[in-house]
């Protein structure tokens, strides 16, 4: 995630580079390896004019409509960012040349939402069980124009089935998401905490030491937009390669505590003017 510290390894697509489904076993990737390319679809080469289109450049069409009987039924079924999805795909680059294919390997992949690139993982939280869909990803949506590692580059084209849903686990919002509370610390740069478990620990780290933490983050709306417990990872990292309300606030706690920190959008003014108020908006996370 874009906020995650920088020393969290993070899947960013469903291919390695050596083009096998990402967690696939070496022998089950080869499978099909000799099998025909599927033919690319017609309107590989741009997006048609009857795609929809969301704010973030994604195209789609549906070709398949999922097995749900009514919207809210859908709606409900569709998978989230932390959950876990089966699908089989097949993807192209613009030029019609296929790259990847769950078809062409017999077997499909599992893998979960938040842990491939960005156009899937919206594109995903569209869909519901049964639904196969089109997608035209833009570049800053999959690998980029001039990706490392053999992975494909500029805009993609993506056929996907969509089998079935696995849900993640499921963490609640906090009451006091939209703000610091009353009774919360407020420090000379705005960032707000408040003390949600004791620690047991007596050192507080420095800015420049390596520490061990579990976290969620939220946007004031209540999304939450990260989570090393949906990972089922602690993240470790230098205090001083996270973004600065973190270098800051983590300072502040000792080993067992728990917090929660409402970081302003932005930092206040340069050293020496009067500090300006808390913004309504701040990234929430517990720590």
């Amino acid at each position: 995630a874009w906020l995650s510290p920088k020393s969290i390894p993070r899947r960013v697509g469903l291919l390695g580079a050596s083009g096998a489904v990402v967690g696939a076993p070496p022998a089950q990737a080869q499978f099909g390896l000799f099998a025909p390319d599927i033919p690319a679809p017609d309107d590989v080469g741009a997006v048609p004019s009857d795609a929809q289109v969301t704010p973030s450049g994604l195209a789609f069409k549906v070709l398949e409509l999922p097995a749900c009987e009514s919207e809210a039924e859908c709606v409900n079924e569709r998978p989230q960012k932390f959950d876990k999805v089966t699908v089989d795909y097949t993807g192209w680059q613009r030029d019609g040349k296929m790259f990847d294919s769950s078809v062409k390997r017999g077997q499909r992949a599992t893998f979960g939402v938040s842990q491939v690139i960005k156009g899937w993982t919206e594109g995903l939280q569209l869909m519901a069980p049964g639904e196969k869909r089109r997608f035209w990803i833009p570049a800053k949506l999959a690998y980029g124009d001039n990706p490392r590692g053999g992975a494909p580059g500029g805009p993609l084209v993506f056929d996907v089935t969509l089998f079935s849903v696995e849900k993640g686990p499921r963490i609640p919002t906090p009451e006091d998401v939209t703000g610091p509370p009353g009774d919360a610390l407020v420090t000379e740069s705005g960032l707000a905490s408040k003390v949600l478990k004791s620690g047991t620990g007596t050192k507080k780290p420095t800015a420049f030491s390596v520490v061990t933490v579990d976290y969620t983050g939220w946007t004031t709306d209540g999304k939450l937009f990260d989570s090393s417990i949906l990972r089922g990872q602690p993240a470790t990292f230098p205090l001083n390669q996270v973004i600065k309300g973190w270098t800051e606030g983590l300072q502040l706690m000792v080993e067992g505590e728990k917090r929660r920190f409402w970081i302003p959008a932005k930092r206040p003014g340069r050293k020496g003017s009067t500090p300006r108020p808390l913004r309504a908006r701040f990234l929430v996370f517990r720590v």
